[in-house]
């Protein structure tokens, strides 16, 4: 006698079964979020300055960026509306050696 003459139509491994499973996964997975703060300080009133990749990633992710001067925020408005972060020119200016007015 063949065994697979005792096997359900739908037995896994019978011609015409599912694919997939049909039980559900009793496995678990573990997501990892990165834990952001948002300030709620004054980064609406200015532009911050931030790495253009990390503007690129932010636009089409949603994920929050991260000034120079430490300001972390979703970047959502035209930056060229505000008078530029005095924190943040003070740090470029100083890693870039000089006065960035200068360009």
């Amino acid at each position: 006698m063949n065994p697979r003459s005792l096997e359900p139509p739908n037995a896994p491994g019978s011609p015409g079964a599912p694919d997939r499973p049909t039980a559900p996964s009793l496995g678990t997975e573990l997501l990892e979020r990165e834990e952001t703060r948002l300030d709620p300080g004054d980064h609406e009133r200015f532009a911050h300055y931030v790495r253009k990749d990390k503007i690129t990633a932010s636009a089409v992710s949603g994920k929050p960026v991260v000034a120079l001067c430490g300001k972390v925020w979703v970047p959502t408005r035209d930056p060229s509306k505000f008078p530029v972060c005095p924190a943040c020119k003070a740090i470029y200016d100083s890693l870039m050696g000089g006065d960035s007015d200068s360009d």
